[in-house]
């Protein structure tokens, strides 16, 4: 089967959920076309990623000439398609504020995304994010009636589901994808009850390079190793301020931070401040096996998030037989239970500083038994063979369908203001 995976930005250094999926569903048989708005803003250093770099389509790598060449032909192969696809996104604008020279951006990418549909003769597009990529994947839709879908992490789409249309998106899918229960409870929030059967639970997983990976002995006594994008919703301001307590306590430890972001400088600021640049080093970006090595050397995982989906470092440090310390947030608590790992209040300093100490303290024993029960887990819930198997049900299953047209009317709906999820919950509101 040909299927298009396409997201804003691939790859990227916290997209390796992503590649893991694409090369499942090739080992599956399947031909994937990699297609995204942009590379990544960030330079790729992982040889994986680079691999796949040299393997994706952008968007806005076209010339202009080029890039209008495409929407050209699409507009003159489809003329009707094309301006219910203008209407469409006119439409969305009008009613997320005015806001018509990014959905006429949407609307020219998604001309240039439905010329890739036809070239390699996709049967289904899947997207990651309900983001703008979802936009866009909604107007090459609309012009084509090739099938799409998407995958919804969280906590973007959560924290604004009304600017990011994401009623909408549903409506017009073949089948939406949430990486956890928690995730698929939000997107019930905002569509009908007939909508709620085409949300689906697939949760993200991890592949042999983790699941394989030799048992080995407990990670270094007192190294603790945190790994994330330095943004707001990871939390690293509340570990440091849990660090300075463990500090004052007089427990030895040492703390990784791996990940880069605009956080940086502010950072190594509060280090500073905190008198702990003697046991908090900051990495930068890592390749996935220095990630490994890492968690490999840490006693223990820790994650401090404030804002999450599911985060996939979680899995595969605890397939890495690496207990976790994390947030009681999004669907972190359906994989951390009580036997893997540990779990505290969102911004709870005092909180966190209490679980560091345990951790730091714990007998090696009882931290080995935790990082077994935490291999199990992975192993059991979270493969990406299983992960690709499920979403290789779902894609044949809506190819399956003869009614093209009636995945075409979604989209004419949407354009012509017949059928509108939006006003749906505007009015349940009001009720």
């Amino acid at each position: 089967m040909q299927i298009g995976y396409f997201t804003n930005q691939y790859p990227t250094v916290s997209h390796t959920f992503i590649r893991r999926e694409i090369q499942a569903l090739e080992q599956r048989g399947h031909v994937v076309q990699r297609l995204a708005v942009r590379p990544s803003r960030t330079t790729v250093i992982d040889p994986d990623d680079i691999a796949e770099a040299n393997l994706t389509h952008y968007i806005l790598d076209l010339r202009a000439l080029v890039l209008l060449g495409c929407v050209a032909r699409i507009f003159f192969r489809a003329p009707l398609r094309s301006m219910r696809a203008l209407m469409l996104m006119v439409n969305l604008a009008t009613r997320n504020g005015n806001s018509y020279a990014r959905h006429m951006a949407y609307l020219l990418e998604g001309m240039v995304l439905a010329s890739w549909c036809r070239r390699y003769a996709l049967e289904h597009l899947h997207v990651h994010f309900g983001t703008n990529p979802a936009a866009v994947a909604l107007v090459a839709h609309a012009i084509t009636e090739v099938p799409f879908s998407m995958t919804v992490h969280g906590p973007e789409e959560f924290d604004r589901p009304e600017a990011l249309s994401l009623s909408d998106k549903i409506a017009a899918a073949a089948f939406v994808v949430a990486v956890s229960s928690y995730g698929r409870s939000q997107l019930l929030r905002w569509v009908p009850m007939d909508c709620w059967k085409k949300i689906h639970v697939v949760r993200c997983g991890v592949g042999d390079d983790y699941l394989n990976a030799a048992s080995t002995v407990q990670g270094e006594n007192r190294r603790l190793v945190t790994v994330g994008r330095l943004s707001e919703q990871k939390g690293h301001f509340i570990l440091l301020d849990a660090a300075a307590k463990l500090r004052a306590q007089g427990i030895p430890f040492h703390f990784t931070i791996v990940g880069e972001g605009p956080l940086r400088r502010d950072i190594e600021r509060r280090i500073n401040q905190l008198g702990l640049d003697d046991c908090i080093e900051l990495l930068g970006a890592a390749t996935q096996d220095q990630v490994k090595e890492q968690l490999l050397r840490a006693r223990a995982l820790v994650l401090p998030s404030l804002a999450e989906g599911l985060p996939v470092v979680l899995m595969e440090s605890m397939a890495l037989g690496r207990p976790v310390l994390a947030t009681f947030i999004a669907g972190i608590p359906e994989l951390v239970t009580p036997d893997v790992g540990w779990l505290v209040p969102a911004g709870d300093v005092k909180s966190l500083a209490r679980a560091l100490r345990h951790i730091l303290t714990l007998d090696p024993h009882a931290l080995m038994v935790c990082g077994e029960a935490a291999r199990h887990r992975i192993r059991e819930r979270h493969d990406v063979r299983e992960a690709a198997h499920l979403l290789e049900r779902l894609i044949t299953a809506h190819r399956a369908q003869p009614a093209s047209i009636e995945r075409g009317k979604d989209a004419r709906d949407l354009a012509g203001r017949k059928w509108n999820v939006t006003l749906w919950r505007t009015k349940s509101l009001k009720r």
